[in-house]
């Protein structure tokens, strides 16, 4: 059996408990970072954090700069939204970065292809989400079987299997299953706008979910969040 994994590793907290979940299952760890072009790096030095902590096999970063389209606050000069009510978040947000997890599942099924590694594990959330649409079941099913019909590899036998194993969870669920998988959240950032510390802003969309997330599970959140 095959048991090399491709996890595209943002540095946040859903990717991250998405590579202990695959080094879990007892894959190989091939972790992919992207910088997209996003507005600081925070999240990518996140990323190097963890997969040193978690051993993995490789830990690639690509640059592509999405900043040249721009249309999303994290890749453009349009301000993040703040406070937005959680029962709101249904409606797409300006944060939302155009066709974002197609490239980067792209840019995995590529890797993955070229490493004859059939499992990809992408930390996308259709329950505790911000409503962007390429983070729902029907997406990722779409996409498995794009990667099956668009590869060698795929027509040729073989079968690429897109894993999504938050995908139905709540922020505090994944919280709980990374815990007692032992994933140290203070290595994480999930902050769309963080301090020029480094510190959470504790009011984008992102803050507000991880920290309902913690709240629910009555375990401190290990960064800081001075002004709340």
């Amino acid at each position: 059996m095959n048991k090399k994994a491709v996890i595209l590793l943002s540095g946040g907290l859903d990717s991250t408990t998405c590579l202990a979940l695959a080094k879990d299952q007892g894959f190989e760890l091939f972790a992919l970072t992207i910088n997209y072009g996003q507005r600081h790096d925070f999240e990518l030095q996140s990323a190097k954090k963890t997969a040193q902590v978690f051993g993995v096999q490789k830990h690639s970063i690509i640059h592509i700069d999405l900043a040249q389209f721009g249309g999303s606050a994290l890749t453009d000069q349009i301000e993040v939204p703040k406070d937005r009510d959680e029962y709101n978040m249904t409606e797409i947000p300006i944060t939302y970065v155009p066709a974002r997890n197609t490239v980067f599942l792209s840019l995995a099924l590529a890797w993955a292809e070229t490493l004859e590694a059939f499992n990809i594990f992408i930390g996308v959330n259709a329950l505790d989400y911000s409503g962007y649409p390429d983070c729902r079941p029907e997406y990722i099913s779409s996409f498995e079987k794009t990667a099956n019909l668009a590869t060698k590899a795929g027509v040729s036998g073989k079968t690429f299997h897109i894993h999504a194993p938050l995908i139905n969870m709540t922020k505090a669920g994944i919280i709980r299953a990374g815990i007692k998988l032992g994933v140290d959240y203070g290595l994480t950032s999930s902050c769309y706008d963080p301090k020029d510390s480094g510190d959470p802003c504790g009011h984008c969309d992102a803050c507000i979910l991880r920290i309902k997330g913690f709240k629910e599970v009555s375990i401190p959140d290990p960064l800081n969040y001075s002004d709340e």
